[in-house]
């Protein structure tokens, strides 16, 4: 698997799941709310609903290495994905690799970071 594969592959579902702490910021950003809001929202979205971003994530990644397999791979029956299932067994290992990695380096770097900067939290 190509890294700009995989890129495409878990970009979205990484997004989706820091969505908790990267709202606030576009608030903020486009101008729809004050600091003080984005920083209450940022606490209740963060503290009370993070594992549900976090869940929705997860799924969207599992449905997206679904699609990838069966779209790009052509792997659509389960003979198939017997005869092939090192090959599946590798873009899903690769897939939630990079997607955890992904989280975590976009979350508590680059939005932990932009929030700062913004004084939403300190």
């Amino acid at each position: 698997m190509k890294s700009k594969e995989t890129l495409k592959l878990v970009g979205i579902p990484v997004i989706v799941a820091s969505l908790c702490c990267l709202t606030p910021i576009i608030i903020v950003l486009f101008g729809l709310g004050s600091v003080a809001l984005a920083g209450s929202l940022a606490d209740s979205l963060y503290g009370d609903y993070k594992w549900v971003f976090r869940l929705v994530g997860l799924v969207l990644l599992g449905l997206s290495v679904l699609s990838y397999i069966r779209r790009q791979k052509g792997i659509c029956t389960l003979d198939e994905a017997k005869k092939r299932r090192n090959e599946i067994f590798n873009i899903i290992a690769v897939a939630l690799t990079v997607g955890v990695v992904g989280y975590f380096v976009w979350l508590y770097v680059i939005v932990e970071y932009a929030g700062k900067l913004l004084r939403i939290w300190s």
